[in-house]
């Protein structure tokens, strides 16, 4: 059985790659043993996968908002866009939550000119600036143009002394983080650079997926007991991460939500952060 990527590109249906996105939401396996035989009753020749993922999300919101929620992790990364500000401070608090001291939206002069940095990190009096690349693309790959241009903006500011958490302070390292995958060549030229990459998939056991399943960094736009407009103005309230959520109605209340309607969120946020 062929279906359609988000791309165009046609590729073959994978169950036990399905399978393991659905256990990976913490589904017990009966449920996801009903949810596969559901889709391939309803699966045809050249499906959209956006049409199977739709399918499989509104499946297992019929037995739990929080595996629904857990499952729908990549694309609630996504929603942090359209314009990547909210995703360079969902990286920011990544990063904060692994004792990263952390500053956002620079502007630093280099050695040749100034340049808008996304993220400022410092652990053991290293310092590493954050490039980070949000793509709407759900099957898009940050090729090696990347880490080329990145790398250009990074060997003009390491080793200047400037004013970053203290005085005469120097950017070490470099970080490129992005919601989607890089390609071999991007990784490779990386490597050969001294770059570092984050993206859904790599490094392999530290990338984004596991540091959300490790650290419960969901951010609230997978949530599913909101509306978009509803996530959006808990963003500007810089509400970012869904376990910032916890005993704190007062946002909810500020975005409008009834008392019914918060006790609803609550428990979705309170099983997703396994917080009970």
């Amino acid at each position: 059985m062929k279906i359609i990527k988000q791309s165009g590109l046609m590729v073959d249906f994978d169950k036990d790659k399905l399978k393991q996105s659905l256990l990976r939401s913490g589904a017990n396996k009966y449920v996801v043993d009903d949810v596969l035989q559901v889709i391939e009753r309803e699966i045809y020749e050249g499906i959209p996968s956006k049409k199977i993922f739709k399918l499989a999300f509104s499946l297992l919101k019929k037995v739990s908002n929080a595996n629904a929620a857990r499952y729908n992790l990549k694309e609630g990364i996504r929603l942090l866009g359209p314009a990547g500000f909210f995703f360079e401070k969902y990286i920011a608090r990544v990063f904060a939550s692994e004792n990263y001291k952390i500053k956002t939206n620079l502007i630093l002069q280099g050695k040749c000119v100034s340049h808008e940095i996304d993220v400022l990190i410092k652990k053991n009096n290293l310092i590493s600036m954050i490039e980070c690349k949000l793509s709407m693309g759900k099957d898009a790959n940050s090729d090696v143009k990347v880490p080329l241009y990145i790398l250009s903006r990074f060997n003009d500011l390491k080793n200047k002394k400037l004013a970053l958490f203290e005085k005469n302070e120097i950017i070490s390292e470099c970080w490129i983080a992005t919601n989607n995958r890089f390609t071999t060549d991007a990784i490779t030229f990386a490597k050969c650079s001294g770059l570092h990459l984050l993206s859904w998939n790599y490094p392999e056991g530290n990338n984004l997926k596991t540091k959300n399943d490790n650290n419960h960094l969901y951010p609230i736009t997978c949530l599913t007991t909101l509306s978009i407009s509803e996530k959006d103005r808990l963003l500007i309230l810089d509400v970012i991460l869904v376990k910032e959520l916890i005993n704190n109605a007062k946002s909810l209340e500020k975005i409008g939500l009834s008392s019914i309607r918060i006790k609803n969120v609550l428990k979705e946020v309170s099983e997703l952060c396994k917080c009970l």
